[in-house]
């Protein structure tokens, strides 16, 4: 998509979307208020998700972050898993990202192969399995109305 900044407003700037990227996904399950998926975008090659993590104020210096190496996508609707091919800016487990600080934000990325054109949902699955797993189900791929991350305060 070919576009002339020089004669578009701020605002104007602010609210292009590209037909395949999805900002700001609605799911239907967030694992946690602490994460968030910023957009999703989708071409021919693969389908990348970048992610927002707020590190919790309940440990001392924000806790950490890892990503399991077998996390994948599914359309709703279909077995097919599209399993993560790299992760971008997130330790694989057994390693741990560390945070410095309550309340650090921390931005990553997973790619995956490409999904089908015609994909209207999806799951985001880093294990399927009893713990504190990176799961979204039922992430709309559909423009959405920026939203903001809930922090609690804990005081």
């Amino acid at each position: 998509m070919k576009t002339n900044f020089e004669t578009k407003t701020e605002e104007e700037l602010l609210t292009i979307t590209e037909p395949h990227v999805f900002k700001n996904p609605i799911s239907q399950y967030t694992p946690s208020e602490h994460m968030g998926i910023e957009k999703i975008s989708l071409d021919d090659d693969f389908t990348r998700i970048d992610f927002v993590y707020i590190a919790p104020k309940q440990y001392i210096n924000g806790g950490w972050i890892q990503m399991d190496s077998g996390c994948f996508i599914r359309p709703i609707g279909s077995e097919t898993r599209y399993r993560m091919v790299s992760a971008i800016n997130i330790p694989l487990a057994p390693s741990k990202y560390y945070f410095k600080s309550k309340g650090q934000v921390h931005h990553f990325s997973l790619l995956f192969p490409p999904l089908p054109k015609s994909v209207k949902q999806i799951d985001i699955i880093e294990r399927l399995a009893e713990g504190t797993y990176f799961n979204f189900f039922r992430v709309s791929l559909q423009h959405n109305e920026p939203t903001l991350i809930r922090i609690v305060n804990e005081n």
